[in-house]
């Protein structure tokens, strides 16, 4: 009878032994920012998802396209957006007078790789779907890349794409 005792008592020890172990401390993960189509360009900006969403926009609001080709763990790519993210002037004019899209991929429109694919270039597309060759940087060897020095040129740029655009339409 005692061993029956002290068997169920053991039993009832080593259960509630289990059940009052404190549990692992959970290591909570970094909240993750969601990843938006800006990609640090401007978060402020409306960014289009896709080359061809951007081209129908472009057309039908009458603005001209910009579109930003980089990628994520190239360091000039890294640095021009730095510097263009930080830029209110070339912000405000992005936001209020362009149709905005940046990949980090090739399209097929190969008009958008005229001289080569590197990266980063930028590149100007007007409402009628025509990509602005004309509008170019200050290299010969890569004519449409942008160095974080660049940015008057840029700015120049773009004032030129919506300059063109007025005059010609």
């Amino acid at each position: 009878m005692i061993r029956m005792l002290l068997s169920v008592l053991l039993v009832l020890v080593t259960i509630s032994a289990s059940l009052g172990k404190p549990e692992k401390p959970v290591t909570k993960k970094p909240k993750r920012v969601p990843q938006t189509l800006s990609r640090g360009w401007g978060d402020e900006l409306i960014w289009t998802q896709t080359y061809e969403e951007a081209l129908y926009r472009a057309k039908s609001s009458n603005k001209p396209l910009m579109v930003i080709l980089h990628l994520e763990d190239c360091p000039h790519s890294q640095a021009l957006k730095k510097v263009f993210a930080n830029n209110q002037e070339i912000q405000k004019i992005a936001d209020e007078d362009f149709i905005l899209l940046n990949l980090m991929y090739e399209t097929t429109d190969k008009h958008l790789s005229p001289d080569g694919q590197y990266v980063p270039r930028v590149l100007f597309v007007d409402p009628t779907l025509t990509v602005r060759a004309d509008i170019t940087g200050r290299y010969s060897n890569r004519m449409y890349a942008y160095e974080p020095s660049d940015l008057e040129l840029l700015l120049s740029n773009m004032k030129k794409a919506k300059k063109l655009l007025k005059s010609e339409l």
